[in-house]
């Protein structure tokens, strides 16, 4: 039978890390969490409920996952957000796939649960993910905060049974920061990557997105939580390219001589205060 490690980023998850690594129990012989200096009580409860807790300093979330891989010490990872949790159809699955591994990579969908239901139609369902693989043909890359998993070429992957429930959004109040947070990272992301914004994208791509979502994809039968997603994944969408322009109209900022950069730490803090102040 393979050997599973999982692994886990954190930072201020106090709410949701002791039900991740419960619903972990079952089928990973290591739990790993790398945790970001939270400042609440994140560590303990991991430490509490089995875990392997390391600290290291957040710069991306792309760098921080990685970094989460290189800590495993078995080759099979599975790699899962701390509001995540598989279902018992996905336990099973993972339990099967140890018996007996197929593949060196496996994708499953992932079910959010939006303001207390889980959502099944619209652009979030079923959200294929690749999260168990062979850690020796994979890494993540990307454009922050919206990462993913390169594979080798030629690799295999296996789609299994069940869902990766994603207890992200309990309020509408939690959305509309997420919104607000992610867009300023991924313009910050997209400016750096040469990526440049205008009047067509910051009109266009929010209309597509609903469009998409609330008619191509049925998002309009999950009611008043359909349209809320439809319409708030457009105006996140807006923010993004809306940010990315005003960030292409400021001056360069040039160093001087002597200037003191600041440590991963204090940028981590930093970005968050910005996001916090920018929700205000």
């Amino acid at each position: 039978m393979a050997s599973l490690s999982a692994i886990i980023i954190t930072y201020n998850e106090e709410r949701n890390i002791a039900r991740c690594i419960d619903a972990l129990q079952p089928i990973a012989d290591e739990i790993i969490v790398l945790d970001s200096y939270s400042s609440d009580n994140t560590v303990a409860i991991a430490k509490n409920h089995g875990a392997l807790v390391k600290q290291g300093f957040f710069q991306d979330y792309i760098q921080q996952k990685n970094a989460a891989i290189a800590l495993a010490t078995h080759d099979l990872v599975f790699s899962v957000d701390a509001d995540e949790l598989p279902d018992e159809t996905l336990i099973q699955s993972i339990i099967s796939l140890k018996k007996n591994p197929s593949a060196n990579a496996y994708s499953m969908n992932r079910c959010t649960n939006y303001c207390g239901q889980f959502i099944r139609r619209g652009s979030w369902y079923p959200d294929r993910k690749t999260r168990i693989f062979n850690r020796r043909i994979a890494r993540w890359a990307g454009v922050n905060p919206h990462e993913r998993l390169d594979l080798d070429p030629g690799t295999t992957v296996t789609h299994l049974r069940g869902d990766l429930l994603h207890y992200s959004f309990p309020t509408l109040e939690s959305h509309i920061e997420k919104n607000n947070r992610y867009s300023s990272m991924a313009a910050q992301s997209m400016y750096g990557a040469g990526r440049r914004s205008g009047w067509f994208k910051m009109l266009i791509n929010p209309a597509w997105a609903f469009f998409h979502g609330y008619i191509i994809r049925l998002g309009w039968l999950d009611g008043y939580r359909g349209f809320s997603i439809a319409l708030n994944t457009a105006h996140g969408t807006f923010l993004k390219y809306l940010k990315l322009y005003h960030l292409q109209q400021q001056p360069p900022v040039i160093a001087k001589p002597g200037t003191q950069m600041l440590s991963p730490q204090t940028t981590h803090e930093a970005s968050k205060k910005m996001a916090a102040s920018e929700g205000q």
